[in-house]
This record gives structure tokens, C-alpha cells and sequence, in this order.
């Protein structure tokens, strides 16, 4: 049994001009490579998805960005929630989309408009039980069968900026910092600063014309180790 509680409603939740403000990531881990797989970096990279509730289809874990705690929190915080896992939030986001909630996808209102902010985060850590589990299932996939289950396409494009983001970490030359973010939320300022430019067709707009489409944040916030 879960000792963790998720939390429920959506008193604190942030909005922002009437569309919601969600925060996710992309859970994963790196299987041991073996020599016909030395080279081969996509094929040893597996990623959680979790089932939705009274669904089929398969997600990222995400949900609400709530007002006492950091982006970065709350992603963390729906990673425990929804998948029971743990581990470093790679604090450069993979990007920021615009897409509707899976019980309001009319494009012709507005009603259940939501701002997404997906990150990385390598598990270190998969719980047993967590607050969610009743209603969700955690499912390891290749990067393959993760593409398969996608079941919209901001979804697959996240996938594939997450697959360049990795494959660039992974050069020698090029080292991202990682950090470790608690899963307690601490009471922050409000964020006020805009992020880059968001298309409304839940496409990444690429920083500085290169095609990478990696977002960078305006604000800077302190991060905190957590365990």
C-alpha cells in the first residue's frame, strides 16, 4: 500500500489566460549494452508509460502544475503519482505544447486547453506501491512500441526530441547537467515570464533558428536535492 497521497482537485492549479498548465516527463533507463548494441543507443533506451484510467491508450505521466510548488516539482511529483518512479529531472525541457484535455478534444472551443511542460528524468528508483496504482498501470517500452502507443502526435514529437536530447548527452563532448528535484513542493513566487514563442499546432518552436526543438526557460529557480 502506498503511504504517498495524490494530490486531487484543482483549487491551487495554475491557468493561464483560461488554459491549464500541465508538467510531465519522459521516464527512462538505459539497458546494459552488449556489443551488437554498442553503437545501437536507441535500441538499449526503454521508457514508462502508464495506462489512463477506464483507457486503453497509454501515456507520459503528467498532470496540473499547482501554485506552491516549481515546474520542476510538479513533474517529478506526477512521475511518483501516476508511474511510481524516481530519479534526476534533466532541468532543460524538451519543449512546451499546446493540446487539449483526452474529455474536451473539440478543437472548435476552448474548454480543456492545456500548456504542457515535458522534461526527461532518468529513473533511479521504481516503487512497489504508489497513490495511483489502482487505477494505472506502469509499462516499460522500447522506444519503438513507445512510438506505437502514442495516441497523439505532440505526444510523438516529444518522443523524438527526447531521443535527440539523449543521443546528444551521450557524446563525450557534450555533457548536460542533471539535477535532483524533490518530490516535496515548497511555496514559490508566482511565475509571471513568459516561455519562447508556442505554435498552436503542438509543435516545439526551435531556440535560435537551429532545428533542435529544445525550449529554454526565461526565469531561473533554485533547485534542491531531493531524498
Amino acid at each position: 500500500m502506498s503511504y504517498i497521497l495524490a494530490r486531487t482537485g484543482r483549487h491551487r492549479q495554475r491557468y493561464e489566460n483560461n488554459v491549464r498548465l500541465v508538467s510531465g516527463c519522459i521516464p527512462y533507463r538505459l539497458r546494459k549494452e552488449d556489443e551488437e548494441e554498442k553503437d545501437d543507443l536507441e535500441n538499449r533506451i526503454e521508457v514508462v508509460m502508464v495506462s489512463s484510467p477506464n483507457r486503453t491508450d497509454l501515456v507520459f505521466p503528467k498532470g496540473g502544475w499547482e501554485d506552491d510548488e516549481t515546474v520542476y516539482e510538479a513533474a517529478c511529483r506526477e512521475a511518483i503519482e501516476e508511474a511510481g518512479v524516481k530519479g534526476n529531472l534533466r532541468e532543460v525541457p524538451l519543449g512546451v505544447w499546446h493540446f487539449k484535455s483526452k474529455s474536451r478534444q473539440d478543437p472548435c472551443t476552448l474548454e480543456g486547453g492545456c500548456k504542457g511542460f515535458m522534461f526527461a528524468l532518468e529513473v533511479t528508483e521504481e516503487l512497489e506501491s504508489w497513490p495511483e496504482q489502482a487505477n494505472r498501470n506502469r509499462k516499460w517500452l522500447n522506444v519503438k512500441d513507445a512510438f506505437e502507443f502514442c495516441r497523439y502526435e505532440w505526444m510523438r514529437e516529444a518522443l523524438e526530441i527526447f531521443l535527440g536530447v539523449i543521443a546528444e548527452d551521450k557524446k563525450p563532448e557534450m555533457k548536460e547537467e542533471i539535477v535532483e528535484v524533490s518530490s516535496v513542493p515548497v511555496p514559490v513566487p508566482e511565475v509571471v515570464a513568459e516561455c519562447a514563442i508556442l505554435s498552436s499546432n503542438c509543435c516545439a518552436t526551435p531556440v535560435n533558428g537551429q532545428h533542435n526543438g529544445v525550449i529554454s526557460f526565461p526565469w531561473q529557480i533554485p533547485l534542491r536535492n531531493c531524498h
